[in-house]
Order: structure tokens, then sequence, then C-alpha cells
């Protein structure tokens, strides 16, 4: 397994000021996500908020080949929906938008899900749930917790609620590059995997399904859905090991008083 690499308190600062910015980014998007907005017009604004406003690099675009700043993914979309002009969203839907932000040299990774107009309560259930999923997560993590220890509280929590875990995406470690070591599943077993240290710093990303976890890959390339069609959630944070627990780098001005 790829050794993990601790970040020093300089790189931590300038981790913790891309995580400000791309919080920013979705406090910037709330106002605007609503009925009849297409994919492609919420891609282009953040790419110009990021650009203009925050002068910082969307650090997506282009990586792998993708075009585009972020992932929109709608209701059995799981992951690395495709933004597109034609694909507007419409009252009931659930979307998740994934964005990565890179400034001074560190990557931030985030995405949130945006529940559009009217949305019935067994999406609305989906997507509160899964939240709570990814805190059961982030609670575990301190320096001593295992990988395990978070895949299993997320993994509990969501089955206990008659969920399932998408096993083919994970969590994992960010700092200069995109992904880094080490991956983070979101299922596992107690006090397994690797022992958590101060400096690590990795996303915690839990995709949870209505249905079964099985998925399906579309001929775009990108796209990933549920196999059975029935709705998925994902919400994402970016968390730094701290000396006695941890600290969520993306943390948006909204989740303050929560957490």
């Amino acid at each position: 397994m790829a050794s993990v690499a601790l970040k020093n308190p300089e790189e931590l600062d300038l981790m913790r000021e891309a995580g400000r910015l791309l919080a920013s980014v979705f406090d910037h998007l709330d106002r605007f996500i609503e009925p009849g907005v297409t994919t492609m017009a919420i891609n282009n604004r953040v790419d110009h908020y990021i650009t203009e406003e925050l002068k910082a690099r969307p650090a997506s675009k282009g990586q792998y080949g993708y075009p585009y700043v972020l992932n929109s993914s709608i209701n059995e979309v799981i992951c690395h929906g495709v933004p597109s002009a034609t694909q507007q969203l419409k009252s009931g839907d659930i979307v998740n938008i994934d964005i990565t932000l890179e400034k001074n040299g560190f990557i931030a990774d985030s995405s949130k899900m945006y529940q559009v107009g009217e949305v019935n309560p067994i999406a609305r259930r989906l997507v509160e749930k899964t939240y709570e999923a990814l805190w059961r997560g982030i609670r575990v993590v301190k320096p001593g917790a295992t990988l395990g220890d978070i895949g299993y509280a997320i993994q509990r929590y969501a089955q206990k609620n008659g969920y399932s875990v998408v096993r083919e995406f994970c969590g994992h470690g960010i700092g200069r590059e995109m992904h880094e070591a080490p991956q983070v599943l979101h299922y596992g077993q107690p006090g397994r995997g690797l022992v958590l240290e101060e400096g690590m710093v990795f996303t915690i990303e839990p995709m949870i399904n209505q249905g079964k976890a099985k998925i399906k890959q579309l001929n775009d390339g990108w796209t990933v859905i549920t196999h059975d069609k029935k709705l998925s959630a994902q919400w994402e944070h970016t968390i730094a090991v701290t000396a006695d627990g941890f600290e969520v780098l993306t943390l948006r001005d909204e989740e303050r008083q929560q957490h």
C-alpha cells in the first residue's frame, strides 16, 4: 500500500484555506439551484466564481480528460453525472453537486445534496440519512482509530435505516494531488485497516442507495447509476486528523451551528 503523506502545520493551513474557499462555493450556489436551471448553467457559474472571484483553480477541470468543473448527479445517478445544457432540474429532484478547488498548490474536495422544489418524503429521508451517515464516519476520526472504524460506522447506520452502501467508490487521501493514499472505504470492520495519525487528510464521501448497492456505468464513460434505478445520495467533506480528533476543512457556514 502506498505510504500516507502527513501534512505539516504550514500545509494544513493552506489546505484549510482551500477548504474555506470551496465551502463558499456551495454557499454561493444555494440561491441558484432551483427548478428550471440546467446543470451546465450550474457548472458555468461555479467555473466563473472559482476562477474570477476566488482566484483559484477548479481542480476537476481537465483531470482524467474531464472537461467540466463539477459533477451533477440527479436522482438515480450515484456519482460522476456530467453537466448538460439540456438537462434542467425539476421540482422533486435530488441532486449531488461535487466540486474540487485548488489554491496555492493544495486541493479541497466536497459535495452537497440539493433538494429541488417540493421533494417527496422518501427522497428527503434518503438525503438526510446519508448526511448523518457521513457524520457518523467523521465523528470516529481521531489518532489511533482505524479506517475500518470509519467504514463500519457508515455501513451500520445506512443498513440500519434500510439502505445499501456503494462499494465501488471510496474516499481518498488528498493534498497536492486530488487522489492520494489512503483509500477510505465506506464499509468495514472495527479495528481493521490503517491506523489514523495526526496530519492525515482525506475525504469521506459515502454513496448510499435507496435500493440495492449494485451499480451500472452509462455509455458516456462517466455517469454511474443505480442498477435498479432507485434513488442514490452522497455527501462529502475533506477531513484532517488533529491531535485529539478531527477538523472538517470544507465545513460550510450552514453547518457550523450543527457540528
